[in-house]
């Protein structure tokens, strides 16, 4: 096999594919290690780029790893599970695909004397809730919100000194992980792994944490699938999106030209970046915006506000993207109204 390949575990999916794209367009020579996990995959995309080598394989089975990793000179380490899955009963399958399969990964790496970058796909999730500050006693950890308070209606996080209202703020990379449910957990887990290996190693590890990502080739129709996808299903039947909660919760939607351009910058940058980075955009939204203007742009009904909730949700994260603009020149290109029009009729995997 060829010198200085780029390898993009997971290089088939949604994010993946788009940072393929990217590359091959760059004139990298690429290398798709991905086994079309049937939980998001139907069948074979047929968006895949021709010009990029692609190796059906799962990234725990240890010997195709090795293989894959002939002449590779980086890593894009984009192949996991996501989402908060259907129940616990997941727990199992989110480590072993996203904790073993890194572990598998990163020995073969060792094993090659690999001092190259890795780039990791990390998450907003491992911040749990976001940044709060108190009137009075100023930034404060957020407690879980109880079951009985999202029973009655009480969304919003109180502090847990003194239970006055709380004021989100953007999450800074600093910020001290907390979290909350098992697709978090492993994403976490991931980081610490990766960050044991480039101290062993000499590597340079960059966990790339996304935060809402929605585009083209988002996976549809299943328990794993992003907000934005769900809520296009319903409006394409001519039902209303169904909105959790008051609607009123506050993320980051950054489009996903936007996050593979941040993998393709923090792999080929002139200098490279150590540690973690917010993706996003910097202008966050409320859940209800998006279900609203969603539905504006494919011309369905309105959203219906259900009040309902799921265990492991946090109210509010998103987050600052200064760091990221220092250390790799990434700045979002895509707007929120420009996206979601385009997302309203793009293609998504079946």
């Amino acid at each position: 096999m060829a010198d200085d390949v780029i390898l993009v575990t997971g290089g088939a999916g949604f994010i993946g594919s788009h940072v393929v794209d990217e590359l091959v367009g760059l004139g990298a020579r690429v290398r798709i290690l991905d086994h079309l996990h049937p939980a998001a995959h139907s069948g074979e995309p047929d968006y895949l780029n021709p010009a990029a080598e692609w190796l059906r394989t799962d990234v725990r089975e240890a010997d195709e790893v090795d293989r894959a990793l002939d002449g590779v000179t980086a890593v894009c380490h984009q192949a996991s599970m996501v989402g908060l899955g259907v129940d616990f009963d997941d727990v199992a399958d989110y480590v072993s695909h996203n904790d073993l399969g890194t572990a598998v990964l990163l020995r073969k790496l060792a094993r090659r004397g690999f001092a190259g970058r890795i780039v990791l796909a990390s998450s907003m999730v491992v911040y749990g809730e976001g940044r709060y500050r108190c009137s009075e006693h100023g930034l404060v950890p957020a407690p879980p919100r109880s079951s009985h308070d999202l029973d009655a209606g009480r969304f919003e996080p109180p502090c847990p000194r003194c239970g006055r209202p709380l004021t989100p703020e953007a999450v800074p990379e600093e910020a001290t992980p907390d979290p909350r449910n098992v697709y978090a957990a492993t994403k976490l887990h991931q980081e610490h792994l990766c960050g044991a290996f480039a101290r062993e190693t000499g590597s340079t590890v960059t966990a790339l944490r996304y935060h809402n990502v929605y585009g083209p080739r988002m996976p549809r129709d299943t328990p794993y699938a992003g907000v934005a996808a769900i809520f296009r299903s319903r409006l394409e039947v001519g039902e209303s999106p169904l909105v959790f909660e008051d609607g009123g919760q506050r993320r980051d939607f950054v489009h996903v030209r936007d996050v593979a351009h941040a993998n393709v910058l923090a792999l080929t940058g002139e200098r490279p970046f150590h540690g973690a980075l917010n993706v996003a955009t910097g202008s966050p939204r409320t859940v209800g915006d998006m279900a609203v203007a969603l539905a504006g742009a494919m011309g369905g009904p309105a959203p219906e506000v259900t009040g309902a909730w799921r265990g492991g949700d946090v109210r509010h994260v998103f987050a600052s993207t200064d760091r990221a603009t220092e250390a790799l020149g990434f700045d979002a290109a895509v707007g929120f109204d420009e996206g979601l029009t385009e997302f309203a009729r793009a293609q998504l995997r079946p």
